[in-house]
């Protein structure tokens, strides 16, 4: 596969989140949180497993990888998808978004532990750059003007939402995911598990939805159910197809990485859907989230000298 196709496939997938999180926040108020994440997990996985069988991939199971992919799916499908659902519910494209999007920091952490992958000088720099851009995209200019220090405990609490625990812990379960699937697929086909676990994940978030609102469907117009259709055909089955699948063979930290791309995506189709213009503050972040991508994807080319002749 060529260099540019394989580079443009590996940030297909933080392209696809970064719209499919701005498709899927209005559905929450009238759908709720459980639903959403229901629909956007089962579906998805009947669409990945038909991919599968149709393709000709070993669809089914290794026997051998089933106790680590119950539990990637309980932290990946049931944890991830319910936190995000119900952060979203609770909070804006601000500080939630600058939470759940510090997972690639989280899975740099667990995979230098586990794997011994390596991290230099040059990574932790292109980490931290990530970390204070998506600060600069995400966090009102309105905060970052004050010394936290400085503002009164009270001052503090107006600013803080409460949704943004639930995407700190939903920005966890999926650095977590991340690493459970190598375990999970060790035997087993990555496209065949990541179907697996959308439809077994996504089974008692439907029964949350069921308990808190019934058997009943929330009352969307047709553009609505385009929208959800976005998120779960484009957003769910694509995008995490391609994701464990990537997570699975490439090295976690740059790959990883490339999730601090997410808000710069969410922000430019704002801009090119609904007119919104970034300010200069933003500007600043999304320069720094690109040569954060840079620094951590280089980080050997760049730290190591390179032989002469």
């Amino acid at each position: 596969m060529a260099p540019l196709r394989l580079w443009l496939l590996m940030v297909l997938p933080f392209a696809l989140w970064g719209t499919a999180m701005t498709a899927m926040a209005p559905l929450i108020v009238s759908g709720g949180p459980w639903f959403v994440a229901a629909f956007r997990l089962l579906p998805a996985g009947f669409v990945l497993m038909a991919w599968a069988v149709i393709s000709g991939r070993r669809w089914s199971l290794d026997g051998r990888d089933l106790p680590w992919f119950l539990l990637f799916t309980l932290v990946d499908a049931c944890l991830f998808q319910g936190l995000l659902a119900c952060g979203l519910a609770e909070t804006g494209a601000g500080l939630g978004s600058v939470l759940i999007d510090s997972q690639p920091l989280l899975v740099a952490l667990l995979a230098r532990v586990l794997f011994a992958e390596s991290i230099n000088p040059i990574g932790w720099l292109g980490l931290a750059l990530g970390l204070a851009g998506i600060v600069c995209l995400g966090v009102p200019a309105d905060l970052l003007g004050h010394w936290w220090l400085l503002l009164d405990p009270p001052q503090l609490l107006q600013l803080l939402q409460p949704g943004e625990g639930w995407m700190l812990l939903a920005a966890l379960a999926m650095a977590v995911g991340t690493v459970l699937i190598r375990y999970a697929a060790r035997h087993s086909d990555p496209v065949a598990v990541t179907a697996w676990h959308m439809l077994l994940g996504g089974c008692p978030l439907l029964l949350a939805a069921e308990w808190q609102n019934g058997w009943t469907l929330p009352p969307w117009s047709v553009a609505d159910w385009g929208r959800m259709g976005f998120a779960t055909l484009l957003g769910s089955a694509l995008a995490y197809g391609l994701f464990f699948w990537f997570a699975n063979r490439r090295d976690l930290t740059t790959f990883s990485s490339l999730g601090f791309l997410t808000p710069v995506f969410a922000l430019a189709t704002g801009g090119w859907l609904l007119g919104e213009r970034l300010d200069p503050l933003q500007w600043v972040g999304a320069l720094m989230v690109l040569v954060s991508v840079v620094c951590v994807s280089q980080r050997r080319r760049l730290w190591e000298p390179q032989p002469v002749g």
